[in-house]
C-alpha cells in the first residue's frame, strides 16, 4: 500500500502533527523502516479520510488555472484591439500618402509652336521661339513651394569705394 510521511497524514485527516507523533509514541500508530506511516494503518486508527480536502485542494488549483486563463485572456483581447488600431492607423497614413502623391504630380509642360500665320516675316522658318520653358519635373517634396518669376533685367550693384574716397569723390 501507499506510505505517507507525517505531513501529508496530518495535511490528509486534517489533524496536529504533534497527535500523530503522540500516537506513534503511545504505541497505537506503527511507522515502517523508512519512517513513514503506511495508509492501511492510518485508516485503522483515524478512520477513512474525508473526500472533501481532495476537492478543495483541486479547486485551488482549477481557481489558479483559470485566474491565469482571464488573465490571458484579457491581454489577448487587449492586443487585438491595438492590433485593430495599428491596422486603421496604416491605412489612414496608406490613403494621405497617396493623396499627397496626386497632388504633387505636376501638370507636363505644353511646348507650343507658332503657327505660320503668326510667325513674323522676320523669323527664320527653322527657328521657333518658345515662349514657355520646360522644367524637368522634380521629385515630389514635402512642401508645397510656389514658383516665384525672376525678372530679366537685374541692375549690378554699384562699385565698393574706399572710406576717404566718399568724402571726396561723392558721385563719381
Amino acid at each position: 500500500m501507499k506510505s505517507l510521511t507525517v505531513l501529508e497524514l496530518s495535511k490528509l485527516y486534517n489533524i496536529n502533527r504533534q497527535t500523530i507523533y503522540n500516537n506513534i509514541k503511545k504505541g497505537i500508530l506503527s511507522k515502517n523502516s523508512d519512517n513513514k506511516i503506511d495508509l492501511a494503518e492510518a485508516i485503522r486508527v483515524f478512520g477513512e479520510p474525508t473526500k472533501k480536502q481532495d476537492v478543495k485542494d483541486s479547486v485551488k488549483v482549477d481557481s489558479l488555472n483559470l485566474a491565469e486563463v482571464l488573465l490571458l485572456r484579457q491581454q489577448i483581447d487587449m492586443l487585438k484591439n491595438q492590433l485593430d488600431d495599428a491596422k486603421d492607423r496604416e491605412s489612414f497614413y496608406q490613403n494621405q500618402i497617396e493623396t499627397m502623391q496626386r497632388l504633387l504630380e505636376a501638370p507636363k509642360p505644353k511646348i507650343q509652336e507658332q503657327s505660320e500665320s503668326e510667325r513674323s516675316p522676320s523669323d527664320p522658318i527653322g527657328e521657333v521661339k518658345e515662349d514657355v520653358i520646360a522644367i524637368p519635373p522634380k521629385e515630389p517634396e514635402l512642401n508645397d513651394r510656389k514658383r516665384v518669376p525672376i525678372p530679366e533685367h537685374v541692375e549690378p550693384e554699384p562699385k565698393k569705394r574706399g572710406f576717404l574716397s566718399r568724402f571726396f569723390l561723392p558721385y563719381g
